[in-house]
């Protein structure tokens, strides 16, 4: 059967992506070496690039919220590195380690199961499986499974949601909601707003998505990407990671990468491109990526909490108070959105598309 597969791109993409069975069914072939589908130019694998080993993001304790100190940290951070990872931040380990269990339980399940959550069987538009990212639009495709999870009420998840991971990835994300306005009042406070009133909070936070990443074992790992150079179109990106490591962040130069190695209960946050034109640049989302492992599959999920769809994202009036020039255009988020998903990963050309020269 894998010969078959692999010498005809059709028949790969109908096994992969049409018959549910992902990545992790070609991984699981056994297969010696990498179908050519995935092989990445030489400018993107992760063979080619520098990777700086003695920096790191910073590791933010977060014991004592109301510490002066930890505020100036986070936004530090924000501003500089555009990446962080905080400690004991209140959601419990239990939960963390439950929506990981949970996502080995989804990919689990026989292909004809996950093949009812495809886009071209899912009984809604707010649940999605999937591989690569934009498979009709990349060039070569990416070494990932997803399963992704728009959030629009309890109710909606409950009945749509796949049984095998539904109620840890809500749990994970009820967990994860009071972490996620401290961070944000504490960022909007440095950008002279005192308070996020309703307006603000749809602005900030009026959407979410979660979603359970799988990648396989991959043979000749340095010629692919699991996740390609990009930044997150959220506000903020809340990510779990396993303790295999994988992630990358572009460092400041903007010549080489940084390593995030994974660190036990913590969550890795970011800022995404909706922050970024939210505070005029002051904010950075960084580029990143994830590479591709011979020995080990990985984990993740990361919970995108973004605008309202129907929310127009621009520089704040507060931001631009004091005569400062904008930076960005204003402009529809779910249009921001859908440029970001029609085409492949492209470091941040993305955010380009808004910039004012």
């Amino acid at each position: 059967m894998a010969p078959t597969i692999l010498n005809n791109p059709l028949n790969l993409i109908e096994f992969v992506m049409l018959e549910g069975n992902g990545v992790k069914g070609l991984s699981e072939m056994g297969l010696k070496s990498l179908p050519k589908q995935y092989i990445q130019p030489l400018e993107e694998r992760m063979s080619m690039i520098k990777v700086v080993s003695q920096e790191s993001i910073p590791i933010i304790d977060m014991s004592n919220w109301d510490d002066p100190k930890v505020g100036d940290a986070i936004c530090d951070a924000a501003e500089k590195w555009g990446f962080f990872q905080i400690i004991n931040h209140g959601v419990p380990i239990k939960v963390l380690e439950n929506v990981k269990d949970a996502t080995y339980r989804f990919y689990g399940l026989p292909a004809k199961e996950k093949v009812k959550y495809t886009k071209e069987k899912s009984s809604s538009n707010h649940v999605r499986y999937g591989s690569s990212f934009t498979p009709e639009a990349e060039k070569a495709l990416e070494w990932k499974d997803y399963l992704s999870l728009f959030y629009v009420s309890e109710d909606e998840a409950v009945a749509t949601w796949p049984y095998a991971c539904r109620d840890e990835a809500l749990e994970y994300m009820k967990m994860s909601e009071t972490l996620i306005k401290r961070l944000l009042n504490i960022l909007m406070k440095r950008l002279n707003v005192s308070e996020i009133d309703e307006a603000k909070e749809s602005l900030l936070m009026g959407s979410k998505r979660i979603n359970l990443n799988y990648y396989p074992i991959c043979p000749n790992q340095e010629l692919t990407v699991a996740i390609g150079r990009h930044s997150d179109v959220s506000t903020l990106t809340v990510l779990l990671q396993d303790g295999t490591g994988g992630l990358y962040v572009r460092a400041e130069d903007h010549h080489s990468w940084i390593h995030v190695p994974p660190v036990s209960g913590a969550l890795v946050i970011n800022i995404g491109d909706a922050l970024q034109i939210i505070s005029n640049g002051r904010y950075k989302s960084i580029e990143h990526r994830v590479t591709a492992n011979e020995k080990n599959v990985r984990v993740s999920v990361p919970i995108f909490v973004n605008p309202s769809p129907s929310d127009v994202i621009g520089p704040l009036p507060e931001v631009l108070a004091n005569g400062e020039k904008q930076n960005y255009k204003n402009v529809l988020y779910s249009d921001y959105v859908k440029h970001f998903f029609r085409k492949a990963h492209d470091g941040k050309m993305t955010i380009e598309y808004v910039k004012i020269d």
